[in-house]
C-alpha cells in the first residue's frame, strides 16, 4: 500500500507543480525539481521521507514490489 500511495503523492505533486508553474508562477517549477531530486535519491538509498512518514501514520506496507 505505502509503494502506491508514495507513488500517487509524487505524481500528484508533479502535475500540480507543473500546473501552478504555467498558469501561477514559473517559481513552482523547484517542487517538481525537488520532487525528480527525492526520486532520484531513493532509488540509490533505498530511503524515501514519505515511506517513513506513511509508517509513522500506520500505514501498513505490503511488501510487494511493482513487478507482480
Amino acid at each position: 500500500m505505502q509503494t502506491r500511495i508514495v507513488h500517487a503523492v509524487a505524481g500528484i505533486l508533479i502535475l500540480c507543480s507543473l500546473l501552478l508553474g504555467i498558469k501561477v508562477n514559473e517559481n513552482w517549477f523547484w517542487l517538481t525539481g525537488f520532487v525528480g531530486l527525492n526520486l532520484l535519491q531513493s532509488s540509490f538509498t533505498n530511503w524515501c521521507l514519505m515511506y517513513s512518514i506513511l509508517q509513522k501514520l500506520g500505514v501498513k506496507d505490503e511488501g510487494r514490489t511493482c513487478s507482480r
